[in-house]
């Protein structure tokens, strides 16, 4: 049995084989859809959460590597009571997502940058975002509002 604490509540898998990877145990087992599966090699991060607070590829992640982490998906970026991050709230002013299906992963490897590297410049933002891949091309509107995020001293 894996136990993990996912977006603050504990969680055990009781059912789920240890090699699965984070992503399925997430999407299937724990309904949370809002992680998504892009490539399944860890190439274009899509399925970025944290695992104890760093940035990881759940498509490549096995369950039973981290078993007993805290896990933060998409869902639990916001606060408890629903409030968005400023950096999500940037997210929206500057209307980063087109089709929006890479988001949550941009979201949560930019939350790790900022949690790490509050005054970020353009190349320590270009440096963190470089291996989550947009198909839209929004890097311009990702930069700035990482930028405009980092203004307001959130994640």
């Amino acid at each position: 049995m894996v136990k993990l604490v996912v977006n603050g509540r504990e969680q055990e898998l009781g059912d789920v084989d240890p090699q699965t990877p984070l992503l399925w145990a997430l999407r299937d087992e724990l309904g949370l859809v809002g992680t998504k599966f892009g490539c399944g090699i860890a190439q274009c991060g899509a399925c970025t959460v944290h695992v104890d607070g760093r940035p990881t590829r759940s498509c490549v992640t096995p369950v039973g590597a981290i078993d007993g982490a805290k896990v933060t998906t998409i869902e639990g970026l916001a606060g408890e009571d629903g409030a968005l991050t400023p950096l999500q709230q940037a997210w929206i002013d500057e209307d980063v997502a087109q089709c929006g299906y890479c988001q949550a992963g941009q979201l949560m490897a930019a939350s790790a940058l900022l949690a790490d590297n509050p005054s970020p410049s353009d190349e320590d933002i270009d440096n963190a975002m470089s291996g989550n891949l947009c198909r839209c091309a929004t890097y311009k509107r990702i930069r700035k509002a990482i930028h405009i995020a980092a203004k307001g001293n959130g994640q």
